[in-house]
């Protein structure tokens, strides 16, 4: 089965017709590359807005590309990590996929007896009126 996201050929995966493993892939993909977006934007607001003087440090410098280039990966990671994880936290589940033919009721519990040694053999000062 070839799996193609958005036009582009992401090669041939062998899964099942019925597998869910592949709108996964295509949700996490998806999800990931809107973070690396954000991400972006972030980058560029800190660079535009001087937040710390970074403007002025990238460009003064000759490893400023560098620097502007792990901001984006880092935040980036961290960001596609979080789409993703709130993707999957607002997806809606079919509430009727856990039914059993017990209805959900909760099964009564029952006292066990257990036996205790007690542990006061010798107590002195104690006097049982």
């Amino acid at each position: 089965m070839s799996l193609k996201f958005d036009g582009i050929d992401l090669g041939t995966l062998a899964f099942t017709e019925s597998s869910a493993m592949p709108h996964l892939i295509k949700h996490y993909i998806r999800h990931s590359i809107i973070g690396f977006g954000l991400s972006a934007v972030f980058v560029a607001m800190i660079l535009t807005l001087n937040v710390a003087n970074l403007w002025y440090l990238v460009t003064h410098t000759d490893v400023g590309f560098l620097a502007v280039f792990l901001l984006w990966l880092f935040n980036g990671i961290v960001f596609a990590g979080v789409q993703f994880g709130i993707s999957i936290m607002l997806m809606k589940y079919d509430e009727d996929e856990d039914d059993d033919p017990q209805g959900g009721r909760p099964v009564a519990l029952a006292p066990v007896p257990a036996d205790a040694p007690t542990r006061r053999k010798n107590m002195r000062n104690l006097e049982v009126r």
